[in-house]
């Protein structure tokens, strides 16, 4: 390594990764550094593309490196490489090409599970990520309503080829019934359906799988922690204490099955009126962050009451199509990137598979 290279290093020191608390060398994201007279350029490789203060990271190595003696210009690219959250295990084999299958589920119904998971997973697809939905509530698959998919599914000879919508990957009970048939089955038909969803389905190589359960505690919960290594759950609550009640139970239920809780989302927090702005806790007031803070789980923010999440998901054309830098969207983009931290931060709890190394 030059005198001129170490000189640059050095001085990045400074930037550190507000959520892995060191800095960007040490942690070995700075890569491709070139060095020709006094232009310098480099590679900053995060760990998620969905990073709110990438921007800012950039800036302050930028400033950095121009404070080095002889530099006089530089050019840096970001960019990203999902790392796998959870470490291999014997038991449950992990899905070629999926780096993190991330669950969501709620303690009880008419929270908007399924309007949180589809819209977490849109931002992570609109913030860069390749990332797939399962819609694995098998009694109400509601999944392909809210994204405005009709489709029969097809096949490539050996594995069913998910549909795709707004860039995201998408496979569910109601591509294979009838919109007016109920699904009557019983634990081992669950299974046999879910195991179906991860293993015979042609998944392309994803960053993030979002799985929307069913609500409450039952069978497809306990069937997908014997399926596949799941890199963490987020659970759906509203601030009312009959809704956290359930929430506190599927919080025990992820610990007891071994799938690590990531975060719990608030959903129809508040209603801002239209008209005069006012804020109204319609719900309740601050029993989700509570919650959070008692059970030691991140707290991923607040949703508010906001009629075109309901228009939008009626119509199929989600928030985060639609409405993304309303109140409401910025919300499900702040939750989807404290989401993706926590992954990262549990990527680096354990020997990374892929050694992170300095390349230059």
């Amino acid at each position: 390594m030059s005198a001129a290279e170490t000189a640059i290093r050095e001085a990045l020191k400074v930037v550190k990764d507000p959520d892995l608390k060191r800095d960007i060398v040490s942690l070995g994201f700075v890569r491709n550094m070139a060095i020709d007279g006094g232009r310098v350029s480099f590679t900053i490789e995060l760990t998620t593309p969905a990073c709110p203060v990438k921007d800012q990271m950039r800036d302050q190595a930028r400033a950095a490196v121009l404070q080095v003696p002889g530099v006089s210009d530089v050019e840096i690219t970001m960019t990203a490489r999902v790392r796998e959250a959870m470490a291999p295990d014997s038991t449950r084999a992990p899905l070629p090409g999926v780096k993190n299958v991330i669950a969501v589920g709620a303690g009880k119904g008419g929270v908007g599970k399924t309007t949180v998971a589809v819209n977490l997973a849109l931002a992570l697809a609109k913030a860069g990520g390749s990332v797939g939905l399962i819609d694995a509530d098998i009694y109400g698959p509601n999944v392909p309503i809210m994204l405005g998919m009709k489709t029969q599914l097809t096949t490539d000879g050996k594995k069913i080829i998910p549909a795709e919508k707004y860039g995201v990957q998408v496979i569910s009970m109601a591509f294979l019934t009838t919109d007016d048939a109920p699904i009557i089955w019983r634990g081992p038909m669950l299974h046999g359906a879910l195991q179906q969803f991860f293993r015979e389905v042609a998944w392309g190589a994803l960053d993030y799988l979002v799985v929307d359960l069913p609500p409450g505690t039952g069978d497809v919960a306990l069937s997908l922690s014997q399926t596949v290594p799941v890199a963490g759950a987020v659970v759906v609550t509203t601030p009312q204490q009959v809704s956290l009640a359930d929430s506190r139970r599927a919080l025990a239920m992820y610990r007891k099955l071994n799938i690590p809780p990531l975060g719990i989302v608030e959903n129809m927090s508040y209603f801002v009126c239209p008209d005069c702005g006012h804020e109204a806790d319609i719900f309740g007031h601050g029993g989700g962050e509570q919650m959070a803070s008692e059970l030691g789980v991140p707290f991923f923010g607040r949703i508010p009451i906001y009629q075109p999440i309901r228009e939008g998901s009626d119509r199929g054309v989600p928030l985060m199509i639609d409405d993304a830098g309303s109140p409401a969207g910025r919300a499900f983009v702040s939750a989807a990137e404290r989401m993706a931290a926590q992954l990262s931060i549990a990527s680096f709890s354990r020997p990374s598979t892929i050694p992170l190394t300095v390349v230059r």
